[in-house]
């Protein structure tokens, strides 16, 4: 049998290899990744090649179009696979991946999911349209886009990390010659978008308008709020949807559907100048004309595509790419509108779609030719209606959430369609997101309306089963006949019951193993193999990730800070606490009254207690650094930057009360770190060298 990526496509190791620059093709031909990293891993079994080799003959291989459009304009590759952080660690290596590249066809990865890995493969510079348009890839999960205007570059989407905005920016002006940037885009508000911006322009010379920073309206609001609240669980939820602790090998990360990975670097965040906010505007900047589509409740709460007509060129930001995506993201965030996503495509197609002539986005690679745009644009747009009609179609008939997913067919005329695949979204976890939108998360069943939790209820269920032996022994016969999610319903029971039964994590490990190797969505195989993984070695100490940065922290307004308290409260200390307290920042005329009853901090804004137990005068710049963790508020009134005026009492105690929250959380029992970083609480100073300590 041929090799998978012959039968998908020209190889782009074979592009790469006869062009300058660092070849990702491993030197060991991919001889390091054969075996599994993990002792306790397990190959793919008998049932799961069986399924893969179904797969691979439904699977519309002789459409090779996706790879001709991604080798596509390329112009050249770095001489280095590795960017390294300010800080001094790996911020990205593209060469982690070469291994894909090596012609295998690897029997532990989905075979749909394998070909988008290599398509993902794309490294270095890319011209979109000549002498206008350029994409930097493989840099970051994102592309990061330049436009050539009449003076310099208007960037489009600046990657996570200012390390790697900084290298694509250095790279373009190495390879076409040095321009200033004289604006920058930012489509949304996810922090692959925006993130690197300080790696391309200098805030000073955005505040003085210099370089236009052009966003959705109310893209900072929308980027602060899915960071603060929900920010440490969806940090820890991440860490399952992209494999963190796994190695980049068949037997774990291979790509991110959108992208190869995250960078780890210096995330930051200038606040645009100029924002948009009718559904169609149009923009000139450095002579170039840009009409962008406000696309709002899409695949961020606000985004935007953008027409450029001199180039006939539409650029569909992360709305339209090489996959089908989330409409629920695993790592948790509100439920998207699938009906509404649709719609906006097809405002799109409808609107730019009769004249563009290439179209490209911010993930995966573009397409040339108006009638293959149309194309892509309908599969798409059929596709995200199809999963909020038919699923709203079988919920009118009684079909719950907990069913759908197991009722759910895409038709086959978008199975057949590579566009149409579902690589960051996935299907069955899609439609369940859809039936939640509209319905919630009970099914009707008064069952369900107060369940148990899992602790309490699995050793019900074990002891009804006849004890962990039975339990052991079925679960053994299920996935010897591959019936891993057969297995994964009682094992996970088990495993709930009894958290130190090593034998049932492992037998749960090796169900959810097979389950990943057989996933055609990145998110779906990244969460079980990342499960297989914590269930036989748990997770390993150290310092976990924060998901706000200084920047971040910054465009935080006051409020949402003050309601992030609110959060933070321990509630089963906080009984029988009361106080007011007027917050005042003077240098941007705020104030706010902060009131603690009923175990319940609440804030307002805009408004004064005529007799406050404590009155805070501070200015807002000062309360960043509080904010970040800098400075205390007692060291800031020793340095007269801060003002408490009356009984600090009520402050103090719920300074006490305060829990820090860190994204090492337990997601299945028994999986905690030995060793845990004590982390400061808000209002407390951050200590940048504390010690280990345990638990």
């Amino acid at each position: 049998m041929k090799p998978l990526l012959l039968l998908a496509g020209l190889l782009p190791a074979v592009l790469h290899a006869q062009l300058p620059g660092a070849s990702l093709l491993p030197a060991d031909a991919g001889a390091n990744v054969a075996s599994h990293f993990d002792p306790l891993g397990k190959p793919a079994s008998k049932f799961t090649l069986e399924l893969r080799n179904g797969q691979k003959a439904q699977l519309p291989f002789a459409d090779k179009r996706d790879f001709d459009e991604a080798k596509r304009g390329f112009i050249a590759e770095p001489p280095y696979t590795k960017i390294m952080a300010d800080a001094g660690h790996v911020a990205w290596d593209m060469g982690s991946y070469g291994w894909l590249l090596t012609g295998k066809d690897f029997e532990t990865i989905h075979p749909s999911l394998q070909r988008q890995a290599v398509l993902n493969m794309a490294y270095g510079l890319y011209e979109v349209v000549p002498g206008r348009i350029y994409q930097v890839r493989g840099y970051d999960l994102a592309n990061i886009s330049f436009i050539k205007g009449d003076t310099g570059w208007i960037v489009f989407d600046p990657l996570t990390a200012k390390e790697t905005a900084r290298a694509a920016l250095e790279f373009i002006n190495e390879k076409l010659g040095k321009r200033p940037v004289v604006a920058v885009v930012y489509s949304h508000s996810h922090a692959d978008h925006f993130g690197g911006v300080r790696g391309v322009v200098d805030e000073a010379d955005v505040a003085s308008g210099k370089v236009l920073v052009i966003a959705p309206e109310r893209f900072l609001q929308e980027a602060i709020a899915e960071n603060v609240f929900a920010g440490n669980a969806m940090s820890r939820r991440s860490q399952w949807q992209y494999s963190v602790l796994l190695q980049r090998s068949p037997f774990g990360h291979v790509d991110q559907a959108i992208g190869k990975n995250i960078a780890i670097g210096n995330t930051g965040l200038i606040a645009p100048n100029r924002l948009v906010g009718k559904d169609f505007e149009e923009i000139t900047v450095d002579g170039v004309k840009m009409v962008f589509q406000n696309a709002p409740d899409t695949e961020a709460p606000v985004e935007m595509n953008t027409y450029f007509p001199q180039f006939k060129a539409l650029w569909a930001s992360e709305i339209i790419t090489g996959t089908i995506h989330n409409i629920y993201t695993i790592r948790g965030a509100a439920v998207r509108n699938a009906l509404n996503w649709s719609k906006e495509i097809n405002e799109a197609l409808y609107k730019f779609g009769g004249e563009a002539e290439v179209m490209f986005a911010s993930h995966s690679w573009p397409r040339w030719g108006n009638s293959r745009i149309q194309e892509v644009l309908r599969a798409q747009r059929d596709a995200y209606a199809n999963l909020n009609n038919q699923s709203l179609h079988y919920a009118n008939r009684g079909v719950t959430i907990n069913e759908i997913q197991n009722v759910y067919e895409v038709p086959k005329s978008l199975r057949d369609q590579w566009a149409a695949r579902s690589y960051h979204g996935d299907v069955q976890n899609n439609v369940r997101g859809v039936i939640n939108r509209f319905l919630g998360h009970y099914d009707g069943n008064p069952t369900n309306l107060i369940p148990l939790s899992p602790k309490d209820s699995a050793p019900l269920y074990v002891e009804i089963m006849g004890g962990s032996a039975k339990i052991l022994g079925k679960g053994k016969a299920l996935i010897a006949q591959g019936k891993y999610l057969h297995a994964t319903e009682i094992l996970n029971r088990l495993v709930f019951a009894e958290p130190r039964n090593q034998e049932a994590r492992r037998l749960l490990a090796d169900a959810f193993e097979q389950l990943g190797y057989q996933a055609e969505s990145t998110s779906v195989r990244n969460s079980f193999l990342q499960g297989a993984f914590e269930l036989r070695n748990g997770q390993p100490g150290g310092v976990p990730a924060r998901s706000t940065g200084p920047d971040v922290v910054r465009a935080m307004s006051t409020e949402q800070w003050l309601d992030f308290i609110g959060i933070s409260i321990d509630p089963k200390k906080a009984e029988g606490m009361q106080f007011v307290i007027n917050l005042v920042t003077p240098d941007n005329g705020e104030r706010f009254v902060v009131e603690m009853s009923n175990a319940t901090l609440t804030t307002i804004k805009g408004k004064e207690a005529k007799n406050p137990d404590l009155t805070v005068t501070v200015n807002r710049a000062e309360l960043n650094q509080v904010m970040m963790g800098l400075a205390s508020f007692d060291d800031l009134i020793n340095a007269g930057k801060a003002k408490f005026d009356g009984d600090r009492a009520g402050f103090d105690r719920l300074r006490s009360i305060l829990v820090p929250f860190t994204p090492d959380f337990e997601i299945l029992p028994g999986t905690a770190p030995k060793q845990k970083r004590a982390v400061p609480k808000p209002f407390e100073v951050r200590d940048l060298v504390n010690p280990l300590v345990g638990d």
